[in-house]
């Protein structure tokens, strides 16, 4: 048993999974974290993050996380660690880490899409591993998906993967990229989803800093994204729209940003429930304002999301305690027509 910011965590082995129980009641954060990919999975909510309970902060390796309430999770440990990628000491530098993690399925496979970095002395670099399952284990596909640094385009950071498998036209596309420059770039993804069939030119999003995330709602296609910096209270999640994956895109404006309790929330994913709601995972650090750089630990946290009749995204309200969801979603969900 362990404390951590007053919550109790108890971790107990069953089989190779670990079962973390929080109090009866969710709680808001869910665990310690960062740049959770979130999805359901016949009936249970998986989160992929940066760290996680009981996970390495040297971010050397990537667990996964499941709950069918929001309440009690099961770790189901390492799904891949850095010392498995035999090509991630291939450009020389003395120091990997890895991050920001993404995963799509198609015919019956599993695909993580992964950061490496740092940029700096070398550029910093894309993975993609395969699974059968999505607890893995994922096996490296045996080189870079993409590769950062300068271009005629300027300076491109490799980073924040996002593979979105689109309904209508069945194209898989991966969203990379971001921090030093603020670029995102998107490509169209091969059938095999490990290797790129072409790159897609778009306009940058505005407001655009890193962590693209893509999903689709009635013939609709939101692509939300970090801006700001990723340890400050400007730290926050915007939006644009449009008629296909790759735009043109119409900006929206924020949709979470920091309040008296929470600061810096960003990095995210939305999620749709088996009953048609949706859910926004997002890490965000729980303090109240103050100048300068946040401290402490990133928190992951779940809130709800609601559209309006026109199909904008309302603003976001972060919450704690009993005011966080659960699943099915719990009474403080609104019954708006447009959900």
């Amino acid at each position: 048993m362990m404390r951590r910011s007053g919550k109790r965590w108890i971790v107990s082995a069953v089989g190779v999974a670990l079962v973390i129980a929080t109090a009866a009641i969710a709680r808001n954060p869910v665990f310690q974290g960062a740049d959770p990919h979130a999805m359901m999975i016949d009936g249970e909510m998986w989160i992929f993050p940066t760290g996680g309970p009981g996970g390495s902060w040297a971010a050397d390796r990537f667990g996964a996380f499941s709950s069918r309430d929001l309440k009690t999770w099961t770790s189901h440990g390492e799904i891949l660690r850095r010392d498995q990628i035999r090509w991630i000491g291939d450009d020389g530098a003395k120091a990997h880490f890895l991050w920001a993690p993404g995963v799509a399925t198609r015919g019956g496979k599993w695909y993580l899409y992964y950061s490496v970095g740092p940029q700096n002395p070398t550029p910093s670099r894309i993975g993609v591993a395969v699974a059968d399952a999505p607890q893995g284990p994922y096996r490296d596909s045996g080189r870079p998906l993409v590769t950062g640094g300068r271009s005629a385009n300027g300076e491109f950071e490799a980073i924040d993967p996002m593979a979105f498998v689109d309904p209508r036209s069945g194209k898989a596309y991966l969203y990379a990229g971001g921090s030093a420059g603020a670029k995102l770039r998107v490509w169209e993804l091969g059938r095999d989803m490990v290797s790129l069939a072409r790159e897609v030119t778009v306009d940058q999003p505005a407001n655009f800093t890193e962590g693209a995330f893509l999903h689709e709602r009635n013939g609709v296609y939101y692509l939300s994204y970090s801006h700001g910096h990723w340890d400050r209270p400007d730290y926050s999640v915007h939006y644009v729209t449009a008629r296909s994956p790759v735009g043109p895109w119409r900006y929206r404006g924020a949709i979470l940003t920091s309040d008296a309790r929470h600061q810096g929330p960003g990095h995210h994913s939305f999620v749709r429930t088996a009953r048609g709601e949706w859910l926004i995972v997002y890490h965000r650090w729980d303090q109240r304002p103050g100048p300068g750089q946040l401290k402490g630990e990133r928190q992951v946290a779940i809130d709800r999301v609601r559209y309006g009749a026109d199909g904008t995204i309302l603003p976001i309200a972060m919450t704690d305690g009993e005011e966080a969801p659960t699943l099915p979603l719990n009474n403080h969900s609104s019954p708006h027509p447009a959900l």
